[in-house]
């Protein structure tokens, strides 16, 4: 197998979609992408590999077949992971059903599934043990991850800093080394 050292950031954006727009900068997910490389911008040994720096940027009105679909999935085959922000304004786009079947569903690659709106594990996980219902609902807003999640590793991590730290650095999420298929989260103290 090849040797993958990108971490695949999957987050909605409205289409067409062009970095420097300022409506992409104002969508939630976006925001929060933005957020992880600022870390690894100002700290180096922050694990976030950035597999968007990999090839050839994206333009507006780009030909989905012929440029935008193939730097995707080179993109992809690249990664070792995928970093999916799901969040309350995620919407199923095409790049995002593009993203989760042909990484998932082809590939096979680990899901670290990051809630921006959500900051401690307690917002995730039950008390009882188990994910909570209002996570499980944000699933049903891009069915192309709800269906093939469990076809690979997941992890469930809020938006705090040290704990997406800790499952980018987490083996059991990368292609090469994941552990076997299934949800996961941080459990609470």
């Amino acid at each position: 197998m090849a040797y993958r050292s990108g971490n695949y950031a999957a987050f909605y954006v409205s289409e067409p979609f062009h970095e420097s727009n300022l409506g992409a900068s104002a969508t939630r997910d976006f925001v929060s992408y933005n957020l992880l490389r600022a870390w690894k911008g100002s700290d180096s040994t922050f694990p976030f590999n950035d597999s968007h720096n990999k090839n050839y940027n994206v333009r507006d009105g780009s030909d989905w077949e012929k440029t935008l679909k193939p730097r995707l999935r080179n993109r992809l085959s690249n990664s070792k992971n995928i970093v999916l922000f799901l969040s309350s304004v995620t919407v199923s786009s095409r790049a995002l059903r593009e993203e989760m079947n042909y990484g998932i569903g082809t590939l096979g690659l680990p899901v670290i599934v990051i809630y921006p709106e959500y900051s401690e594990k307690s917002d995730i996980a039950n008390s009882s043990g188990g994910i909570k219902k209002k996570i499980k609902d944000l699933w049903d807003k891009l069915p192309a991850f709800r269906n093939n999640m469990d076809s690979v590793p997941t992890i469930h991590v809020p938006y705090k800093k040290q704990l997406i730290k800790s499952a980018l650095n987490d083996e059991d999420f990368m292609i090469n080394t994941k552990k076997s298929a299934g949800a996961s989260y941080y459990t609470l103290d």
